[in-house]
């Protein structure tokens, strides 16, 4: 396979009241969710509105994706797309 998918997801437009926890349940009936991390503002120690969930598989990340990409969670619009690959190292 030349190129390989991400078994992780990017999520934006969250609530800012959503925590990592209900972040890892809300994805979590697509597959097993190894890992979901709120991105937080070092300042105010609050959640930005996006953060990322990590899926054992590329294919359920694929069907978290389709999904839940433009479905409203706690009053908003969520947009769900794979996350970029991170440079080595990081």
């Amino acid at each position: 396979m030349a190129k390989r998918l991400s078994s992780q997801l990017f999520i934006s437009r969250l609530s800012f009241y959503t925590t990592n926890q209900e972040l890892k349940k809300l994805f979590s009936p697509f597959g097993s969710v190894t890992a979901a991390r709120l991105v937080m503002d070092e300042r105010t120690q609050r959640p930005k509105g996006f953060g990322f969930v990590t899926f054992e598989t590329e294919v359920e990340a694929q069907n978290a994706l389709k999904a839940m990409n433009g479905r409203i969670v706690d009053g908003r619009l969520i947009f769900v797309e794979m996350a970029k690959t991170a440079r080595p190292g990081e």
